[in-house]
């Protein structure tokens, strides 16, 4: 177990943004709204809003210059003396930029609060160890993470093609202050990867092994942290490798299964379709609620849950290949009732991504979209409009919120630590 009491980061580890506006002026702000950027009626930020930060640590992106840059790099054609003038100007939109915070429309300084900080926590060059995942636990105060895959010489690694994956643990005191420990189940978890909060404790995606089954595994939060397995085949099929989940207010699960565990040589030649699974504990029903994907991978609801977001990664295949014209897209569905039982309808393209491909994927309260994404954590209102990102140096697989606008990122061998708005929240977290 490693204890860590980190003392105020260092400008390089934490990036800060103070306010012009006096207190009494923020706490008159508005609540945000993910419709606020798309339609004119419903409430805007104020002058007072547009204002807060001082420009240390965020900067606005210039849409037409984003466009100008495109095209100046793309036209074969003659330019215009005004285009030829304004290249010398322009700088690549996917070029470093210096600041973590970078603002698409204005309907995203709400979500950022008065002070937003991007902070790395840890930094473990031994091992990925913060991959995906990222489940926070709050009656204990805890987070849990499982790794990238990580070499394994055991003589039961050979059903997992030499291959294992870690589930870490920290508890938090205070927001830098915090213990970190590797879970010890008494069960083996065959390669966890997605999970969420269930019940008292957590699902875990189970990708499985060459002799192991993949499915669902619940895990106690607590010593022991003793495990069930919940589900483990459709219908007598085995699944590929789940890889991300979420729990509906009904009680039902649902989740997705591209076939990334046999690209990647631990899992048996698929006998399903790549599709997307709602589970009820209570009766024992499982079906299919979506197919027609490369690489299903994260899956979220909207807070008022009539809408499914989910993400298609087919951009990156198990084998590390990238193909450009593959997807890396989020699909929207529409949530519909019929006979007492959901299904997903009006499948829509909600956002493609600029950067890598989209993997985690997570609502807040004001129904704004965060993915986890090549160059950090992207965020679109709930009409698909880009509105802001938060640049990750690495980019971001996956995270998850906490508690009064808190975030923990992933990025392999760093966990980073991002403070929002304090009313910036988690939509199905509870807190």
């Amino acid at each position: 177990m490693w204890h860590a009491h980190r003392p105020k980061t260092a400008d390089q580890s934490q990036s800060k943004v103070s306010s012009d506006s006096s207190k009494s002026d923020s706490d008159k702000r508005d609540r945000p709204s993910s419709a606020s950027a798309s339609h004119s009626s419903s409430p805007r930020p104020s002058s007072a809003q547009r204002s807060w930060p001082d420009a240390r640590s965020w900067q606005r992106v210039n849409r037409q210059s984003e466009a100008l840059w495109q095209y100046a790099r793309c036209s074969h054609a003659p330019a215009s003396p005004q285009l030829t003038a304004s290249r010398s100007s322009l700088i690549s939109p996917s070029a470093p930029q210096p600041k973590p915070f970078l603002i698409y429309h204005d309907s995203f300084l709400p979500l950022l609060g008065p002070s937003p900080t991007l902070q790395l926590l840890i930094h473990d060059p031994r091992a990925p160890f913060f991959h995906e995942a990222g489940v926070f636990h709050p009656p204990t105060n805890t987070l849990f993470v499982t790794s990238n895959q990580l070499p394994d010489s055991s003589p039961d690694a050979v059903t997992t093609h030499n291959k294992t994956i870690v589930i870490t643990k920290i508890e938090f005191f205070s927001p830098t202050d915090f213990t970190r420990d590797k879970v010890r189940c008494p069960e083996r978890n065959y390669m966890a990867n997605g999970g969420t909060n269930y019940r008292d404790g957590l699902i875990l995606c189970a990708q499985g092994s060459l002799r192991e089954p993949s499915g669902l595994i619940y895990m106690e939060a607590k010593r022991p942290h003793k495990t069930t397995t919940l589900l483990n085949n459709y219908h007598s099929r085995p699944f590929n490798s789940p890889n991300d989940v979420v729990v509906h207010s009904d009680g039902s699960i649902w989740f997705t299964d591209p076939i990334y565990g046999y690209e990647q040589g631990f899992r048996p030649k698929p006998q399903l379709p790549q599709q997307v699974y709602r589970f009820d504990p209570s009766t024992g029903d499982i079906r299919v609620v979506a197919d027609g994907f490369g690489r299903p991978n994260g899956i979220c609801f909207s807070p008022t849950e009539d809408v499914a977001y989910i993400t298609d990664t087919d951009l990156i295949h198990g084998d590390g290949s990238r193909d450009p014209r593959r997807a890396a897209t989020i699909y929207a569905y529409s949530i519909f009732w019929e006979s007492d039982q959901p299904y997903l309808t009006n499948r829509r393209v909600f956002a493609y991504a600029d950067t890598g491909a989209p993997d985690g994927i997570k609502c807040d309260v004001f129904g704004f979209v965060y993915a986890g994404c090549g160059d950090g954590i992207n965020v679109w209102n709930s009409g698909g409009m880009l509105v802001g990102k938060i640049q990750i140096d690495g980019g971001c697989a996956n995270f998850c919120f906490g508690r009064d606008g808190e975030m923990w990122c992933f990025g392999e061998h760093r966990l980073w630590r991002v403070k929002l708005g304090d009313d910036t929240r988690g939509a199905l977290l509870g807190i």
